[in-house]
C-alpha cells in the first residue's frame, strides 16, 4: 500500500504545492478541501498528469464526524504517515462590538478544535507505527495579537499551544508535529486573493510578486514543508516561521 499525505485545507496555494510535493516523491496525495469540486479536481488532474497518486475529497471540518470519517476513508488508501492541517480561521479586520459569538466561536472550532479532532483520529495509527507527521500551518496571530483580530488571535494562539502539547506527549513515542507560523503574504489566489478581491490582489502581485520576491511563494514553502517531515529525529524542528526576505519579522513589526 502506498503511504499517504493527507492535506486538509487544499486550495491553490499551500495546500495544493504541499500535496505535489508529495505526490511527486512517491506519497499518495489525499486533498480535501469545504467547497469548489471543481478546483480540488483539477489540483487532483494535475498530480496525476505529473504522474503522481491523488484523490480529492470534500469535507466540512466542523460538521460533527467529518474529520473522523475523513480519516477512515484515506486510512483505505494507506497508512497516513503525514498530516498538513492547514484550515485558516481568518475573519479579517473586525472591531470587538462587531464580532458575533458565533463567528468567533467558528474561529476557534476551525483552528483548534478542527486540530483536536484530527489529532485524536490519526494519531492512534501512528503511535501504532512509532512514526507519524502532523504538520499544521498557522499565523502571526499565534504570536503578536492586533486590534480587529480577536477570533483570529485567540484561534491560532490556541492552535500554537495545543502543538506544543501534542508535541510533549507524542515526540516520545516518535510523532512529530511541527507549528509553521506563516508571517507573511501567500500568493495563493484561493485565500489571500478572496479576502483582497481580484483588484487589490492583483495589484499586491504587481508590487512585491514575480521576481521581486516579496510575496511568499507556495511552491517554495512546499520545500520546508517536506524537508520537515523528513527530518532525523535527533533533530527535529517544532516550530519556525516562513517570511519574504523584504518583511519584517513579527517580532521586529511596528505595532
Amino acid at each position: 500500500m502506498r503511504k499517504v499525505c493527507l492535506i486538509i485545507g487544499a486550495g491553490a496555494g499551500i495546500g495544493g504545492s504541499v500535496g505535489a510535493k508529495f505526490a511527486a516523491h512517491g506519497y499518495h496525495a489525499a486533498l480535501c478541501r469545504r467547497s469548489d469540486a471543481d478546483g480540488l479536481q483539477t489540483l487532483v488532474e494535475g498530480i496525476k498528469s505529473r504522474g503522481g497518486s491523488a484523490s480529492g475529497h470534500l469535507l466540512n471540518a466542523v460538521e460533527d464526524g467529518a474529520i473522523e470519517k475523513l480519516v477512515e476513508t484515506v486510512e483505505q488508501i494507506g497508512p497516513i504517515e503525514v498530516v498538513l492541517f492547514n484550515l485558516g480561521a481568518q475573519i479579517g479586520n473586525r472591531p470587538l462590538e462587531q464580532t458575533a459569538l458565533k463567528t468567533f466561536e467558528l474561529g476557534w472550532r476551525m483552528a483548534c478544535m478542527g486540530l483536536f479532532r484530527l489529532a485524536k483520529a490519526v494519531i492512534p495509527a501512528m503511535e501504532a507505527r512509532g512514526t507519524g507527521t502532523i504538520l499544521v500551518t498557522s499565523a502571526t496571530a499565534a504570536v503578536r495579537g492586533n486590534a480587529g483580530q480577536h477570533s483570529h488571535a485567540a484561534a491560532m494562539a490556541g492552535r500554537r499551544m495545543l502543538c506544543q502539547t501534542l508535541n510533549a506527549e507524542y515526540a516520545p513515542k516518535g510523532i512529530h508535529i511541527a507549528h509553521i507560523i506563516v508571517d507573511g503574504a501567500v500568493d495563493a489566489p484561493d485565500t489571500l486573493g478572496k479576502m483582497l478581491g481580484a483588484d487589490m490582489f492583483e495589484k499586491l502581485r504587481a508590487a512585491k510578486g514575480g521576481d521581486k520576491d516579496g510575496l511568499l511563494l507556495p511552491g517554495e514553502m512546499a520545500e520546508t514543508y517536506f524537508h520537515i517531515a523528513h527530518q532525523h529525529r535527533s533533530a527535529w524542528t517544532h516550530e519556525l516561521d516562513l517570511r519574504a526576505y523584504s518583511d519584517l519579522a513579527w517580532w521586529n513589526h511596528a505595532p
